[in-house]
């Protein structure tokens, strides 16, 4: 009990001391042991690197998750060191619902085949969403957070004990000074001075010890954002993927609604109301119009057939101005004759035709010729 009482009374009488000498400090009455230049650096870009992580962390997290309820919600099952629940993303929950209403409506009917469609590659596009949110989280999001509440809390723990360190030395400084003036005026004080230079080189020696470990620990840095950088390689790659995963769903899905789009107007009953026409694809209303002439279907060498949406290969002339080369980027394999298969970064003549459809063209590759996909294609001037 006596053993207690007199540590907590030291404990106390050291924390009056350090708060007297950091007051004074701050009143400009007493000196402060500065850091050397580099160590101030290093601290520096350690706070930096802290603070800019805990934003990219945060952002990121928005990225992944943006509605707030479901991040403070995965926030307290990390905490409680509980599994988050598996959660439906919003194109998995678009599907289900697309999915039940072409089931009222009749899965084969116009209407409820499209439904069907779209909400598969919705389904698909959720699970690709899922899947990218996972690789960032543990690719990404983990290292970061681990550096938060890992490193940086040791690094800040240390520093710290360094700023006690500190304190303890300038204070035994101010009484060394001190003894050291009133040895000067009575010589019974030089016990006094003795013990003074006696605490600063003990304070001095733990200080200087300190020093170096919160040292090594900020040179550190160096390596956490090595570390940061190749999880930040792998959280782009996780990225590209998924977005190249979204865009090819989604030419599948352009490619097989512009399939049958023409038999669901035709087969609509009676009680339902005419499909509107297929507005054009959002890639090719970014490219370039390609220039068409008048031809009249059964003059000039241009078959009624162009117009019905069958073509032979054969009978199609090219026009005399408007045609244009086109980098493929892409590889398509021709679904049929009247298509041209084509190999990425290959180099092609396009043209378009009266009555086609805007989402494709005339291509020819020497004597092979076929309709091709716009959104296959990188029209050049």
């Amino acid at each position: 009990m006596e053993f207690n009482v007199k540590k907590l009374a030291s404990d106390a009488g050291v924390f009056f001391s350090r708060a007297m000498q950091f007051t004074e400090e701050k009143l400009g009455q007493a000196e402060k042991t500065e850091l050397d230049a580099h160590f101030e650096n290093l601290l520096a870009r350690a706070d930096c690197t802290k603070n800019w992580t805990e934003k990219i962390l945060r952002q990121t997290e928005v990225l992944l998750q943006p509605n707030p309820s479901a991040r403070v919600e995965e926030f307290l099952y990390e905490k409680l060191d509980r599994k988050v629940p598996s959660r439906v993303t919003n194109g998995e929950l678009l599907a289900q619902y697309m999915t039940e209403a072409a089931n009222d409506f009749g899965p084969g009917t116009p209407y409820g085949k499209t439904l069907i469609k779209v909400g598969e590659t919705q389904r698909r596009l959720g699970a690709a969403e899922r899947e990218f949110i996972h690789s960032a989280s543990i690719n990404f999001l983990t290292p970061l957070r681990n550096f938060l509440e890992g490193d940086w809390r040791t690094i800040s723990k240390e520093r710290r004990i360094l700023q006690n360190r500190r304190l303890d030395l300038d204070a035994c400084k101010a009484r060394l000074k001190k003894a050291k003036a009133a040895e000067a005026k009575a010589a019974l004080w030089s016990d006094e001075v003795e013990k003074a230079e006696h605490e600063l080189r003990l304070t001095q020696t733990e200080f200087d010890r300190q020093a170096e470990v919160t040292r090594l620990l900020l040179e550190g840095i160096s390596s956490t954002h090595v570390n940061h950088l190749r999880c930040l390689h792998e959280f782009v790659e996780s990225q590209t993927n998924y977005y190249a995963q979204c865009y090819q769903f989604m030419l599948d899905l352009q490619k097989q609604l512009g399939g049958f789009s023409g038999t669901f107007v035709g087969n609509a009953d009676s009680t339902s109301p005419a499909a509107a026409p297929s507005p054009p694809a959002v890639a090719a209303a970014t490219l370039p119009a390609v220039p068409t002439i008048p031809v009249v279907p059964t003059i000039g060498g241009v078959p009624n057939t162009v117009a019905e949406g069958v073509l032979n290969p054969n009978e199609v002339k090219p026009p005399t101005s408007g045609t244009r080369k086109a980098r493929v980027l892409y590889d398509y394999e021709a679904a049929d004759s009247t298509e041209l298969a084509l190999l990425a970064d290959e180099m092609i003549t396009v043209y378009s035709l009266p009555g086609m459809d805007p989402d494709w063209l005339i291509g020819e590759r020497g004597n092979q010729k076929g309709k091709v996909p716009v959104t296959y294609l990188e029209l050049l001037s």
